[in-house]
């Protein structure tokens, strides 16, 4: 007679050490930024109030500060969506709940220059990763607030911005050079699929952190500086150093920031 399988229990790991980012409960804010360089998050934890330095495991890097007042956080996932996932998984676990993805992206659209802003509103799940999570239908979106809250944010600050969906994929050279693959007419006419289909940019982890937050319940959103579309002429490498500045993001996800922690406390108040 077969054995009926049980549930799996998942044990609490709320006060436990965390494996991968070596992290407790207390370390980190709400508030996190999710940037997927760990040489990026001291650039980012520059613009908080008194940041220290947490943790620093494989490529999970981690800072914490106050930013009017409330504790908030940046914490880098490295490429792609496996090692992200544990990230947010993680960051959860030990009490964050408001996560903004911040990085870099190639555009999609045409007419995108180098520098534009996107605010992701939702994800093609073109990677692996959250197929072990939910079936293929179910849908990779932005929450709405921490969505309000980024756009909110470019307008202030003036940049040139796009709101819409993003690709994340699992191949970098998948998708900047499609053709040596050989897979590459797949891949070219997925591509057009995706610019018909008005998507506006190409990045790697934008997919599992909407679709982990969904689950657990969390809030999730995300900012892409993004390069210039296929369609605009090649820049020399100053002229695109200078329009590519990953501060134009970081800047925007620090408006949204104060906007959602100003907005959480008039909802207590």
């Amino acid at each position: 007679m077969a054995l009926k399988a049980e549930p799996h229990q998942a044990q609490p790991r709320h006060s436990e050490l965390q494996h991968h980012l070596q992290l407790k409960r207390g370390d980190v804010g709400r508030y996190v930024l999710l940037p997927g360089d760990p040489g990026r998050c001291e650039k980012m934890a520059g613009y908080f109030d008194n940041p220290h330095l947490m943790a620093c495991n494989r490529e999970y890097k981690t800072y914490t500060g106050t930013l009017l007042g409330e504790k908030v956080s940046v914490t880098s996932t490295g490429i792609g969506c496996p090692s992200t996932a544990i990230a947010v998984e993680e960051l959860v676990a030990i009490g964050a709940d408001t996560f903004i993805r911040v990085g870099t992206s190639g555009g999609i659209q045409p007419g995108t220059h180098a520098g534009d802003i996107a605010i992701v509103s939702g994800s093609i799940r073109d990677e692996g990763t959250t197929l072990h999570y939910m079936p293929p239908e179910f849908p990779a979106v932005a929450n709405i607030e921490v969505l309000e809250a980024l756009i909110k944010g470019v307008q202030k600050l003036g940049f040139t911005y796009r709101v819409g969906i993003s690709q994340s994929k699992d191949s970098f050279y998948g998708e900047i050079d499609p053709t040596r693959m050989p897979v590459a007419s797949r891949l070219l006419d997925r591509w057009k699929a995706w610019v018909d289909g008005g998507a506006i940019c190409s990045e790697m982890e934008a997919a599992a952190i909407f679709v982990i937050a969904s689950i657990l319940r969390v809030r999730a959103g995300g900012v892409m500086l993004m390069a210039n579309s296929h369609d605009i002429p090649p820049q020399s490498e100053e002229e695109f150093g200078r329009a590519f500045d990953i501060n134009r993001a970081i800047r925007t996800a620090i408006e949204a920031l104060k906007i959602m922690i100003e907005s959480d406390r008039s909802k207590q108040g």
